[in-house]
């Protein structure tokens, strides 16, 4: 698998920024993403902060035993 040219902090940092309101295709151009990503990605971290993502996952989960 390809690895991705941008974290998922970074792309929750971009969907945040692309929520003020300019052009998809200008916004789309200005980070050098396609408008089929953008979607993708609205659809995979809509509504996400930059501290939903933790990169270390399993530090959220509550221990049960």
């Amino acid at each position: 698998m390809k690895k991705s040219r941008f974290t998922d902090e970074q792309i929750v940092t971009i969907l945040r920024e692309s929520e003020t309101g300019s052009a998809n295709a200008e916004f789309c151009r200005k980070h050098g993403i396609s408008n089929n990503t953008l979607y993708n990605w609205i659809a995979k971290f809509g509504g996400m902060q930059s501290a939903d993502v933790c990169p270390f996952g399993w530090l959220n989960i509550p221990k049960t035993f």
